[in-house]
């Protein structure tokens, strides 16, 4: 069994080989929509790209198990297990659209202790080792420093829910009130805007619906970047027995402490 210190370059190597494929396709797919959720959409590539990474995977870490959005469970050991998103805003990829990534990252009992995206049509490669600070490209990124929230875009990724339209027409309201104290909202709703704040272009996360491979790669890279990641209403996120809850909704808040503490004042006013 391979060791954490060779985590960075095999995410590295895998990613780079997965963003030719995307690459090479973008442009020229199409997607379906997914049975029962009219906001998520598959294409051929996500389900190449996954095989590629869970194959690279077993090779290298034969022991772990793995989550796939697309392929599932591989269960063998659950102390260590790798969670794929094979395209993450495969509408956007589908649409001809730059803003997609890709990304994978592992757990080890429960924690995100790695995690890695590329975007494809950026050239751009993240890549964060618990402890050890997060790269775009080989180079170190840090989350913005600006504190007052006025002067900042934040992303804020929304699916519209259609067996309770009204909860989406109350998450509009906090919507609402945080576009009146910040600059402005971006919304890729894809990997591209969790590295936007990473970089320090956007000051903030948010989304109130995903699932677990959308966050264990993010939510490394954004820690390590700066940024205090919790669920929506602040609080932190409980990884535990994934493979009898892989289905759960995750939310997400991520900021630099002093936005992110702003912004949950907003969340919970509203």
């Amino acid at each position: 069994m391979n060791n954490a210190l060779e985590y960075s370059k095999f995410l590295t190597d895998a990613l780079y080989q997965v963003s030719e494929i995307a690459r090479g396709q973008f442009g020229n797919v199409s997607g379906v929509v997914k049975e029962g959720d009219p906001n998520q959409v598959l294409t051929d590539t996500d389900q190449e790209i996954g095989h590629v990474l869970i194959e690279r995977i077993q090779v290298a870490y034969s022991d772990d198990s793995i989550i796939d959005e697309e392929a599932g469970i591989i269960e063998k050991d659950p102390a260590r297990i790798w969670v794929i998103d094979p395209i993450d805003g495969t509408s956007n990829f589908a649409n001809g659209i730059p803003t997609y990534g890709i990304m994978f990252g592992v757990l080890e009992n429960g924690i995100p202790v790695a995690g890695g995206i590329v975007l494809p049509q950026f050239d751009a490669i993240y890549i964060a080792e618990k402890g050890k600070g997060a790269y775009r490209n080989g180079e170190r990124i840090i989350a913005t420093d600006e504190d007052d929230l006025l002067k900042t875009l934040i992303s804020y990724g929304i699916d519209g829910n259609h067996q309770d339209p009204n909860k989406t027409r109350d998450e509009a309201r906090i919507w609402a009130e945080l576009v009146l104290n910040v600059r402005n909202i971006r919304s890729s709703n894809s990997a591209f805007d969790t590295c936007m704040v990473a970089e320090g272009r956007y000051g903030a996360l948010l989304n109130k619906t995903s699932k677990i491979w959308d966050n264990v790669a993010q939510q490394v890279i954004l820690e390590e970047a700066g940024c205090v990641y919790t669920d929506y209403w602040g609080e932190g996120i409980d990884y535990s027995d994934p493979f009898n809850n892989v289905g759960n909704n995750f939310t997400v808040c991520a900021a630099p402490p002093k936005l992110h503490k702003r912004i949950q004042e907003i969340i919970h006013k509203v």
